[in-house]
């Protein structure tokens, strides 16, 4: 076990439940801005139910009263009385059945809306976050916590709805008990204590053991989503994985499973033992009354009466104590929710932020960079010095991890400088609006999204605003040959994409990147970032790519990153980094005529093609 783990395990006690309780007032606040009439009706309907099984019961004992009277020969009894109560009983059971359905019918419709709500805000609150968090495994485990919430809340939430239910009909139930003997309520409570406290014990190790499962289960999702899945599927059968995949996915399942069994078994039993004890305890006081009714004390009707609501009393206090265990349980999941939404990036606007400029006049400067991730000492960049002026075309090449991809993800701030300071026009990014500054900049990585829509969505989410200007979508293909593809697609622009929904039709590597490029022209942004854009296309078609590149970004800002010699020898000046510094930059002709790495690293690729 994890010792981070192991220290939360033993850590998790009644303080912690307690205090994991204070996130209940804003989760039943976000229930009601959902929907108030769904959850007030919800509960009026409950504070109405709330009283029925009492009034039953008491309607029940004079019933029986009156029997026992006739039977008896008491002139004080009434035939008619007695079919009036038994209609009055008859409706108070049909009311009993109409406002649990529609108690059921609120429960039903409020918790699809609440799932729906809560789900939209973790993709809204999702989307606010650092790029840096979305790195982190630490990050997902959150996310997926938080994930789970969406759905398992609502029957916490109908849990508190019945406590309180629950709640007023005890108080009634109780008023008869007091009435009788004071005593019998305090004994119910003392005996069900014990039981409380077992479960209350074993709802504690069971969330330890889910919060510190949470890799492993996150995990086994993965390995289902590789055994079934369009994007692992060639390779699955290829290298023959299903077999592997099935057995790690088996083993971790065993492992929670025989780890889960064992603690449900140890909470069974434990739960068996201490029931004995308000068991004992209702039985005794059954004989009270018993004893009490046949000595004349008590009538029949007082005798059905306090027995009923004795048993109805256990039941519920029994009920309530198993809910609050349930809910303050829950309540240390709900906290998982809410430490999501107190995660907080740090990539945000100033007060006061200032727009993009438009145009941009002089350009970017690098001045000293330095970028290490969160949790690391090891620094990405260092010192990274240089200008892109307006409308240069500059190309970065290096080594793989030479800092090629962090230095544009700097540049279009998705990440903040360790040290040092990125000045666009002379004023530092973090003085400009963040989104603002980047609908000036299109990019598109190398790992670039393949999105299972149609392939007008596809390129029309590079400015999501223009989505249905099909003239400006239609241009953008055609900048980046994509309309070739296009045009092949028994649906033109309307066809589905990928293989996840019905009708899809996937595309080579060589077309996706085509589309994905469409989408970096489709943000006509002034600044142009292209991360390996050709990797996956061939010679003539990374020729003809280049050569419109060139032609449509005439007057733009473009930043360019490639392997390819063919590709980056047109840029205006060139950046060759290497343990995240820039070790040369100039033309390609001027660091030819150098002979330092970049003559060595042309040389090398040169030759492979004599």
């Amino acid at each position: 076990m994890h010792p981070h783990s192991a220290r939360r395990m033993a850590s998790i006690g009644w303080r912690d439940r307690f205090v994991a309780l204070r996130n209940l007032p804003p989760l039943l606040k976000m229930v009601w801005a959902t929907s108030p009439l769904l959850a007030g009706g919800g509960l009026a309907l409950r504070l109405l139910a709330a009283v029925v099984p009492v009034t039953a019961l008491w309607v029940g004992k004079l019933i029986i009263d009156q029997t026992v009277k006739i039977i008896s020969g008491d002139a004080t009894g009434s035939i008619s009385r007695i079919w009036l109560l038994l209609g009055a009983e008859l409706a108070l059971a049909v009311l009993g059945d109409v406002l649990g359905r529609c108690i059921t019918l609120c429960d039903s419709l409020l918790g699809d809306k609440f799932t729906n709500h809560v789900s939209l805000r973790l993709m809204e609150h999702a989307g606010k976050l650092d790029l840096v968090s979305f790195e982190d495994p630490a990050f997902y485990d959150k996310l997926e916590r938080a994930r789970r919430q969406t759905s398992d809340r609502m029957g916490m939430l109908a849990l508190l709805a019945s406590m309180l239910q629950n709640g007023i009909t005890l108080v009634f139930l109780s008023a008869g008990l007091v009435w009788f003997s004071p005593w019998f309520l305090v004994v119910l409570v003392a005996a069900l204590a014990p039981v409380f406290l077992g479960e209350s014990h074993f709802a504690q190790l069971g969330y330890s053991m889910l919060y510190r499962w949470t890799p492993q289960r996150r995990q086994l999702d993965y390995l289902r989503f590789l055994a079934a899945s369009n994007q692992s599927a060639k390779e699955v059968k290829i290298f023959g994985l299903s077999p592997y995949l099935i057995q790690k996915a088996e083993e971790l399942f065993s492992s929670f499973y025989f780890e889960n069994c064992r603690l449900a078994v140890r909470r069974a039993a434990a739960g068996s033992a201490l029931n004995l004890l308000p068991t004992a305890t209702y039985y005794g006081a059954y004989a009270l009354i018993l004893q009490r009714t046949l000595s004349g004390s008590l009538s029949v009707g007082d005798l059905t009466f306090l027995a009923g609501a004795f048993l109805r009393s256990r039941t519920l206090l029994q009920t309530m104590f198993a809910n609050l265990t349930n809910v303050s349980e829950q309540a240390l999941y709900v906290k998982d929710l809410f430490d999501f939404f107190d995660t907080q990036p740090t990539v945000v606007s100033k007060p006061g932020a200032i727009p993009a400029p438009r145009p941009i006049s002089k350009g970017f400067e690098f001045r000293q960079v330095s970028f290490s991730y969160p949790g690391s000492s090891r620094l990405v960049l260092r010192d990274v010095s240089f200008c892109l002026e307006r409308g240069q075309k500059i190309a970065l090449i290096g080594e793989n991890g030479a800092g090629k991809t962090t230095l544009v993800k700097l540049l279009a701030r998705l990440y903040d400088p360790t040290s040092g300071s990125i000045l666009l026009d002379g004023i530092d990014l973090r003085e400009y609006d963040v989104d603002d500054l980047r609908r000036e900049i299109g990019v598109i990585f190398q790992d670039y999204v393949r999105y299972d829509m149609k392939a007008r969505d596809n390129i029309g989410l590079g400015r999501v605003e223009e989505l249905f200007n099909q003239e400006r979508i239609e241009s953008s293909a055609q900048k980046s040959l994509a309309s070739s593809v296009i045009s092949g697609l028994p649906a033109g622009f309307d066809q589905m994409l990928g293989r996840r929904f019905e009708g899809g039709v996937d595309l080579s590597t060589g077309q996706w990147q085509k589309v994905a490029l469409a989408r970096a022209y489709m943000r006509d942004a002034q600044v142009l970032i292209l991360d390996e854009p050709t990797a996956s296309l061939d010679a003539r078609a990374e020729y003809e790519v280049f050569q419109r590149f060139s032609d449509l970004t005439r007057d733009k800002t473009a930043v360019l990153i490639s392997h390819r010699f063919s590709t980056v020898r047109m840029a205006d000046r060139i950046l060759v980094l290497e343990d995240g510094t820039v070790l040369e930059q100039g033309s390609h002709k001027q660091l030819l005529e150098l002979g330092g790495r970049y003559a060595e690293l042309f040389e090398l690729q040169a030759a492979g093609y004599r």
